[in-house]
């Protein structure tokens, strides 16, 4: 996809999305008493020694499983949306997982779960993520 792409709009698809990607945080709250950010299940699902590596595992099965069930369903793939460098998306990738490290959280953890509990810390991450994000935005569709 080329970078000058406009991204549709789609209010519906995104509300059930947000509303999944809330109940999904509260039920995982709910049921484990755990916060609902993907980088701490994910590196919590490894190594299986855990007393709780299973339901992670499952977590993680579910997000993989998501667009084979949608592939399924409608008999459409979902979309990629993202560039097909693979050396980008690595660089990208190792990037992202560096910063979930030192900030202590990705953003689902510090962007839904954490300003749900009003944690200042979670807001200061995500104004940060913010900022990374549209400065990232104006560099590679605007001046690169």
């Amino acid at each position: 996809m080329p970078l000058d792409t406009v991204t549709p709009f789609t209010p519906l698809a995104s509300t059930l999305g947000g509303f999944l990607i809330g109940l999904s945080a509260v039920l995982v709250m709910a049921v484990f008493g755990r916060i609902a950010g993907i980088s701490g299940i994910t590196t919590g699902a490894l190594p299986l020694r855990r007393d709780d590596w299973d339901w992670r595992l499952a977590f993680v099965a579910g997000l993989i499983a998501a667009p084979l069930l949608v592939l399924a369903a409608t008999g459409t793939p979902v979309r990629q949306t993202v560039p097909t460098d693979l050396l980008a998306m690595a660089i990208a990738g190792l990037l992202v997982g560096f910063g979930t490290v030192m900030g202590s959280g990705c953003t689902s953890g510090h962007g839904v779960c954490g300003l749900a509990r009003l944690s200042p810390r979670s807001l200061v991450a995500v104004l940060t993520f913010m900022a990374t994000a549209f400065v990232t935005v104006l560099v590679l569709r605007h001046i690169v």
